[in-house]
């Protein structure tokens, strides 16, 4: 194991307390395996390394590992956590699990013979923890780490630090929030920046320029290597993903007709459905339906976007102006925890009584005046006025 320990050291160099994830603090201490899910660049090693030097303080009964790690072409995890435990071991982490055959079974094996030792693992959105021959469902405790928050974005990049509002005071309250955000930074122009180029941590990593460049680099490693291995696709089949990915990006928001896109792609509509849903689970697709029951809503969703703004300007270039908002918002509130469905009326519907209309600074909103419980988001606005809030200040929900 020793090698083990000087990968880690290397990763550990470069470890810093300088920013954490909001999610490192809700992390609980006591629990025996923990997951965190989230789409790559997202910060989930960064996340992990950080809570093995800043809470386990980097002991020798504490490793890290990444299950690609060329000490597995010929060992295994339990032989690794059996020995492991036997040296003292009472930590162990493994990053992109999905990357591990036999994670699930192997995971059991560990949790069922080694009461004192506890696992923190990694792994990619697109990855279903508890799909496979082993039940972890009453073992396993799962997080998701999403991309960065607008208010996150200003921490990392701007060294502006806001607390996380929940929406209720965002609704009560948004013009003394608002306020209090003004008196530290014109949140406009930042604003479009975080559009652009702010979701990912990459936005830290070398030239800001090439961020688009480095994004679509994850994009295509999500495809070739986390779907494939998760979903065993055929490189066949990544070549047909990334054929509807582009279609996809040039058309969202799109209210998909599923026998046209079979017709001009050249495949069956299963074969569009499953693609659309795995390309959701990855978080590249953000996929919108009526709030309806039953496994309907697994079948074709009423409307689709792209997971993040920073996606439409990496695959479409200059993309529509309204369409940012709305993908935005989404992307914003479901990273929050809110439930979010399409309503007859509105855009959106946030935990099946909240209505709201997304638009600039000119929005009326006149189709809402007849319903309780709706507001405006509004773009181009610093504060606002009444039932109109500004748009940006939904980025402060995580």
């Amino acid at each position: 194991m020793q090698a083990l320990y000087e990968y880690q050291e290397l990763y550990l160099e470069r470890i810093t307390d300088e920013h954490f994830r909001f999610l490192y603090h809700q992390l609980p201490k006591g629990e025996r395996m923990l997951a965190i899910k989230g789409p790559r660049g997202a910060g989930k090693t960064t996340l992990l390394l950080q809570w093995l030097k800043y809470e386990l303080g980097t002991a020798q009964n504490a490793l890290y590992v990444t299950a690609d790690h060329p000490w597995f072409y010929t060992n295994s995890l339990l032989e690794l956590a059996n020995q492991f435990v036997k040296y003292g071991g009472k930590y162990l982490l493994v990053d992109e699990i999905h990357q591990y055959p036999n994670w699930s079974s192997e995971l059991k094996n560990i949790y069922d013979a080694h009461a004192g030792l506890q696992v923190i693992i990694t792994a990619s959105s697109a990855l279903d923890l508890y799909r496979g021959a082993a039940d972890l469902s009453r073992r396993l405790l799962s997080f998701e780490l999403p991309g960065l928050s607008f208010r996150e974005y200003l921490a990392l990049a701007h060294n502006i630090s806001l607390p996380i509002v929940s929406l209720e005071e965002l609704l009560t309250n948004h013009l003394d929030i608002s306020k209090m955000c003004i008196a530290q930074f014109r949140p406009l122009p930042v604003f479009r920046d975080y559009w652009r180029s702010g979701y990912l941590p990459l936005v830290l990593e070398g030239d800001k320029a090439f961020y688009h460049t480095r994004l679509l680099e994850t994009v295509n490693t999500t495809l070739e290597r986390d779907l494939r291995v998760i979903e065993e696709y055929s490189a066949s089949n990544i070549q047909k993903i990334k054929k509807l990915l582009g279609v996809l990006a040039e058309s969202v928001p799109f209210e998909p007709n599923i026998s046209a896109l079979a017709g001009k792609l050249g495949m069956g509509r299963d074969t569009i459905n499953n693609f659309i849903q795995h390309l959701s689970s990855a978080r590249l697709l953000n996929l919108l339906n009526t709030a309806t029951k039953g496994v309907a809503a697994l079948q074709k969703p009423d409307k689709i976007y792209l997971e993040n703004t920073n996606l439409n300007y990496a695959l479409k270039g200059e993309p529509n102006l309204g369409t940012l908002r709305e993908t935005f918002f989404l992307t914003q509130l479901r990273n929050a925890g809110y439930k979010v469905n399409l309503p007859p009326k509105g855009d959106f519907l946030i935990d099946g009584n909240q209505i709201v209309e997304v638009g600039g600074k000119n929005k009326e909103g006149k189709q809402l005046r007849d319903l309780p419980n709706a507001i405006i988001a509004a773009d181009d606005i610093e504060t606002g006025f009444q039932q109109k809030i500004p748009l940006w200040l939904f980025g402060f929900l995580y």
